[in-house]
């Protein structure tokens, strides 16, 4: 399993489940105050940028601090022309799990169905040999 098997698992993923919405209001850190985060800050999305630290997982502090940490969970840091800012991301092994998790629970649940399949067709068929039993018994 390669780099190139997970980005399409991810691009597969990424094409089921809508990114989430960045411009949606974000609570500010006494969480009574709401902020929407606006257009002009999300520099990324009209210009482009430079990845300075990769997709990594929020820290404690910054999932209370950064709203862009109560997106997704994880956050890169990104330079557009001068300008530094904090992105949400999606991290790759975040979804392989939750991938993978869905995959196990699909399969238990064929698994469990297959075996009731199994037992009914099983007593389907005692109940029709019973029944011939009795007519052959009744001759």
């Amino acid at each position: 399993m390669g780099p190139r098997w997970r980005l399409v698992v991810a691009a597969l993923v990424g094409l089921l489940v809508p990114p989430p919405r960045l411009e949606a209001a974000a609570s500010e850190s006494d969480g009574k105050t709401i902020v929407n985060v606006s257009k002009a800050t999300l520099c990324w999305r009209t210009e482009d940028f430079v990845v300075t630290h990769p997709c990594s997982p929020c820290s404690s502090f910054e999932a209370k601090r950064t709203p862009e940490c109560q997106v997704t969970g994880f956050i890169e840091h990104i330079t557009c022309g001068r300008k530094q800012e904090i992105k949400s991301c999606r991290s790759v092994e975040m979804e392989a799990h939750t991938f993978w998790k869905f995959e196990g629970a699909m399969i238990g649940l064929a698994a469990f169905f297959a075996l009731l399949v199994v037992y009914r067709q099983r007593m389907l068929d005692r109940k029709a040999l019973e029944k011939v039993r009795k007519q052959i018994e009744s001759i």
